[in-house]
């Protein structure tokens, strides 16, 4: 019997508040259909070239569905057929299920929505680089506008994994290693995506809780070994300001475990600390098919059944990409007593409060016909290149950029000058299409189970301009190209062209790198770690033998990650890093070389000389960061090549009278600190003014300096303004002995800087207990001013 033959119920009142509408529909469920709400279904599982298919969605749908997994990701559908099958979903669930329940359909943004008309931007390692969390927020609102007119609800981002091993292949996916940066990025990235409504917003996923970027070796889906008080001072943190400041809606558990205990069945992390301490109150979902390897992977588990228990029971609310131990598994732990019934209608009611919450009960269905006019426009082309161009970190310069006009011949060379799909992150929709069929087809139990039958999905024809072409575009005939080599592979054929080609050129720009994805021949990305920092294949002995040939080269680096080797970043006349910048990158890449804009861009990650280093970081305690009394290794620095939040300009920035307002404060107020930054050159550009405060004498080793502020400022040439940044002194605190967040009354030392070493010295500040003796509680942001 369907809704309309019984009526109208309480729970399709839309007058009614969430909680009464969730309450009457949770009484009216049978068991089936509240377990059916904690699965999902890709989307191929119930569609046909491109429809829905009645037979596949009777066998999945009847009970209802809690997810459907990726119409736009998992499909070859454009804009407007994405809209017309997620219409279809919901009229199927609202018309031959019993009571009616529509589903939420997510999909993977980590560089803008995860579909074939959709604009890639840059990378997240690249966002975090301009150092601009409203960039962050407005990269939210543009993906928020796209997934909502095609029919999507919940996206699968921000990823705020703290990395400080960049060997680690899905590095490119994070904000970088500090947890201040990586905070206030994903913060703005929720608030953009999520709206200030979420009838009209997208679920944003915080992921994935927790440390899943500190694994051992940098290698994938391997232990973390973090200690109580760094977890949550470095790891949690990011987590915890997008729950207490930016009201994140739903969180996805790692895959990894932590000191023996696997995070998607972790008790004290998903309900004890997520939950109860931080108030959290929105759906925690599975990592992709992290619930089966609880049983299959770690073997902590015996079965399906015993893993949908300890997962349920540890507050793990829905199981993704499809209904695996989540389905007939569950359904037999409720029955044999493994886990009860109030655990699985508390689950059930925080799905059915979310799907109330983004209006999906009143407002199932979308306009196709607007779903194109919002997948790719100029606004969002726009915004991509502006995040690429402030994303570029010039890391070196001896003057050869930008190109002079005197430049009349430039070699252009390497595997990913004339290679655009290069310029893309993992989880870009051309990279992921093609990664897709591999990863299913790979024989992998924990991948293969839950797929069946893989639809085809068409192949991608790119619309992106390479390197290679925005170059021309703006030097014409001064441009000459030779490939010398692939991303991998062996073969040196490729360099006798290249080395000729350079020795003609007034300069050769060699663009190397990665190829990003989770195929074989990717070197970054999902599932592709690696050891070293050199370049991949033959690139570095490609740049070489350039090198020998006397010209100027110019190292444009395409990656995931730090690369290249030491030797390299020395002997080359500039380096400039781009990450995976993504659909508009090209063009901002030729911006930055040909001097039509200045780079800005700030390193987020520490980048280390030698992978023998890792883990290097700038926020290392007094007793860290060098071999004592020697300071480096034998036979390599102990300090990074490039440090944390450093970048170069073709302008020249000065700071100065960097102060603290106030030698003494009250406890529960801020510290004030002025400084002035200067454009001392001749070219308008940005720089990024930081402040960093140490704590010289606490009852606990603190890090020799910690990022509490920072801001990115444009200057003419010649002209100057002053920074104010408030620090509340909650933002100071740290864990005691017994792990309680405490801000201790004493001394605390100001800096200023435009990198984490390049600093001066704004002065001490005295922080004294106020008379009530009421502590400051953790605070997560500051505020900063110019003027």
């Amino acid at each position: 019997m369907t809704v309309a033959e019984v009526g109208e119920p309480l729970y399709r009142d839309p007058s009614r508040t969430v909680a009464e509408r969730v309450d009457d529909l949770l009484g009216r469920m049978t068991r089936d259909e509240k377990v059916a709400q904690l699965g999902s279904a890709w989307v191929f599982q119930l569609a046909r070239q491109g429809s829905l298919d009645p037979d596949l969605a009777g066998g999945l749908l009847r009970n209802g569905i809690g997810h459907v997994t990726r119409i736009s990701g998992a499909s070859s559908l454009g804009a407007r057929d994405s809209g017309l099958l997620a219409n279809a979903i919901q009229r199927y669930l609202a018309e031959e299920t019993r009571l009616g329940i529509p589903a939420i359909v997510h999909e993977e943004i980590c560089s803008g929505l995860m579909a074939r008309e959709a604009t890639v931007f840059p990378q997240a390692i690249g966002l975090a680089s301009t150092w601009e969390p409203e960039l962050a927020h407005m990269l939210g609102d543009s993906i928020r506008r796209q997934m909502r007119a095609v029919g999507a609800h919940q996206g699968l981002a921000p990823v705020l994994d703290v990395c400080r091993d960049p060997r680690w292949g899905r590095t490119e996916e994070t904000f970088g290693e500090d947890p201040h940066l990586v905070a206030q990025m994903g913060v703005a990235f929720v608030r953009g995506l999520q709206g200030g409504d979420l009838r009209e917003g997208v679920v944003a996923t915080a992921k994935h809780l927790v440390g899943y970027g500190a694994s051992e070796g940098g290698m994938n889906w391997a232990p973390a070994r973090i200690l109580p008080r760094e977890l949550r001072e470095v790891y949690l943190h990011p987590f915890e300001a997008a729950v207490r400041t930016a009201g994140v809606a739903s969180v996805m558990s790692a895959y990894n475990e932590v000191d023996g205990v696997l995070c998607a069945a972790d008790r004290d992390l998903l309900t004890g600390v997520l939950r109860e301490q931080w108030g959290f109150e929105g759906c925690v979902v599975s990592d992709y098919f992290s619930v089966r390897q609880i049983a299959e992977y770690h073997r902590l588990a015996r079965d399906g059944a015993h893993a949908a228990a300890m997962a349920l029971d540890a507050g793990l609310d829905i199981e993704l990409p499809a209904t695996d131990c989540y389905g007939a598994p569950l359904l037999d732990a409720l029955e044999r007593g493994l886990v009860d019934e109030t655990t699985l209608e508390r689950a059930v009611g925080r799905v059915l409060r979310a799907k109330f919450e983004l209006g999906l009960f009143d407002h199932p269905y979308v306009d196709p016909a607007l779903a194109t006019e919002a997948a790719d426009t100029p606004r969002h082309h726009e915004l991509a290149r502006t995040i690429a161009r402030k994303s570029i970190v010039l890391l070196k310069n001896d003057g050869a950029l930008p190109l002079s006009q005197e430049v009349t011949a430039v070699a252009v060379i390497g595997p990913n000058a004339d290679s655009a799909r290069n310029l893309f992150g993992d989880y870009a929709y051309p990279a992921h299409v093609e990664s897709l069929r591999e990863v299913l087809e790979s024989g992998h139990s924990e991948l293969s189970a839950s797929f069946g039958q893989l639809a085809e999905i068409d192949p991608v024809e790119l619309r992106t301009p390479s390197v290679l072409d925005a170059l021309r575009e703006r030097m014409g005939r001064a441009v000459a190209h030779a490939r010398g080599c692939d991303v991998g592979g062996d073969s040196t054929d490729g360099f006798a062209e290249a080395v000729a080609l350079a020795e003609a050129a007034d300069v050769a720009v060699l663009v190397m790198g990665d190829k990003s994805g989770l195929t074989d021949d990717c070197t970054s990305g999902e599932f592709r770690d690696r050891a070293s920092f050199d370049l991949p294949g033959v690139q570095e002995q490609l740049v070489r033998a350039v090198l020998e040939t006397g010209t100027p080269v110019v190292l444009v680096l395409v990656a995931g990650r730090p690369a290249a080797s030491r030797e390299l970043h020395e002997r080359c006349s500039a380096v400039v890093m781009v990450w995976l910048p993504g659909e508009e990158g090209a063009g901002a890449i030729a911006d930055v070389i040909t001097g039509a804009a200045t780079p800005g861009g700030k390193l987020p990650i520490s980048y280390p000389v030698t992978s023998g280093q890792v883990p290097v970081f700038y926020a290392h305690k007094v007793s860290g960061g060098r071999s004592h009394p020697k300071g480096d290794y034998v036979d390599t620095p102990s300090q990074p090549l490039y440090p944390f939040g450093h970048g170069l300009s073709y302008t020249t920035f000065e700071l100065s009278d960097a102060r603290v307002r106030e030698a003494r404060i009250d406890w529960n107020d801020a510290i004030v600190v002025d400084a002035t930054i200067t454009n001392t050159g001749s070219r308008p550009g940005d720089e990024v003014v930081q402040v960093y405060v140490r704590d010289p004498h606490a009852s606990i080793t603190r890090p020799v300096r910690e990022l509490k502020g920072f801001v990115r400022v444009e200057l003419d040439p010649g002209a100057a303004t002053t920074v104010t940044f408030e620090l509340p002194v909650g933002q100071l605190g740290f864990y005691d002995r017994q792990l309680a967040y405490v801000v201790e009354p004493g001394i605390f030392e100001v800096f200023v800087g435009t990198s984490s070493v390049d600093l001066i010295d704004a002065g001490s500040v005295e922080v004294v207990a106020d008379s009530t003796g009421a502590a400051p509680t953790k605070v997560f942001e500051g505020s900063v001013a110019t003027g």
